[in-house]
């Protein structure tokens, strides 16, 4: 792969239908096309485990990369991340079709900085994802892949720029840098297409956004299926992903922050989708819990209560890792969403 060229990977979507195969199809053929690209196709990202040929492929290429697949942008990249699959988050300017301004206003406050805990040993690069659900067609994703390539293309050239003033004496001597890289040699021939397309058995897990998460631990004191732990950092992870519940998203709706997705779930927020600033409660919650608000919590324990029947467990209730909004957080003036969890702390469930 060639220091110069940008890596576009498309995610294909779940089973075969045929629009969003004729997407991804037309895709392919016009990216294939294009000059300074190479171009790749996996499985479905959320479903590809470590030893899948698709997940190996995407841990070798460590320049800028953009991601196409069939989920919200900010769940794809931290699917990525969740896999060792780091980088800075290209900003994209595509904007679907249906963004209506207050969805606009969500999106431009979810690119704030934000006050998450942030992720570990990220590398100078840049991954941008895409949502395949915003356009039908393919002409959109390939004109903004082409200003993607070229924002690379500059911040390359500006990086060359200052490590020449900073290294006179290689330029001096002759050094070829427009050839320096420290990405890896081609990915190609390691990667054949039979092996990139095997089919993933289909998986559910949470995926943490750190860029929200503050690490309060509340997750792993709510959920008791030992999906969570903690690093070498003592930052809280997805450990054990597969002892998760199919279907069940109730560790999302007790985070305080919500950082915790789960990309396939019905409900946008919960799946991904853009989300405003929580203490001055920018977001709709009724749209984030696909319900009534002040039902968000019961809705977790009573979700909570039925995997642990089906495990043959018994159920537990509200008696058991409940949240306490960070109580050992430095004592601030209670915001609404503060005051929306006391009142939750306050009922009888």
């Amino acid at each position: 792969m060639s220091g110069h060229r940008l890596t576009v990977v498309l995610s294909q979507a779940q089973g075969k239908h045929p629009a969003k195969r004729a997407l991804e199809e037309a895709l392919a053929a016009a990216l294939i096309l294009e000059s300074g690209l190479d171009v790749s196709v996996v499985p479905y990202l959320y479903d590809l485990d470590k030893e899948h040929t698709g997940r190996l492929f995407l841990e070798s290429v460590s320049g800028d990369m953009v991601i196409l697949g069939w989920m919200y942008p900010r769940a794809a990249f931290w699917v990525l991340d969740r896999d060792g699959i780091k980088g800075h988050f290209g900003e994209s300017q595509l904007k679907p079709q249906n963004l209506d301004d207050a969805d606009e206003e969500e999106t431009e406050q979810e690119s704030q900085p934000s006050k998450g805990i942030g992720s570990l040993d990220v590398p100078d690069r840049h991954i941008y994802c895409l949502d395949l659900r915003d356009f039908s067609s393919h002409e959109p994703y390939l004109q903004e892949i082409r200003r993607i390539a070229e924002e690379c293309r500059q911040r390359r050239e500006t990086k060359l720029q200052e490590h020449q003033k900073a290294n006179p004496a290689l330029v001096q001597l002759g050094t070829n840098l427009a050839n320096t890289s420290s990405e890896s040699p081609s990915h190609a021939d390691p990667f054949a297409p039979e092996q990139l397309l095997k089919p993933p058995d289909r998986r559910w897990y949470p995926v943490i956004d750190y860029s929200r998460c503050t690490n309060c631990m509340e997750c792993i004191d709510f959920c008791l299926f030992g999906v969570y732990g903690v690093d070498d950092h003592a930052r809280i992870l997805v450990d054990n992903q597969d002892n998760c519940k199919k279907g069940c998203p109730a560790c999302s709706r007790v985070c305080p922050e919500q950082a915790i997705m789960f990309p396939d779930y019905k409900t946008p927020a919960i799946a991904g989708a853009p989300v405003g600033a929580v203490g001055g409660l920018k977001i709709d919650l009724t749209r984030l819990f696909g319900g009534d608000t002040k039902n968000a919590l019961s809705q977790a324990v009573l979700e909570r209560d039925r995997e642990l029947v089906n495990d043959g467990r018994d159920a537990v209730g509200a008696t058991v890792g409940m949240p306490k909004r960070q109580a050992g957080k430095e004592e601030t003036p209670k915001d609404e969403l503060d005051s929306l969890m006391d009142a939750l702390d306050a009922m009888e469930l």
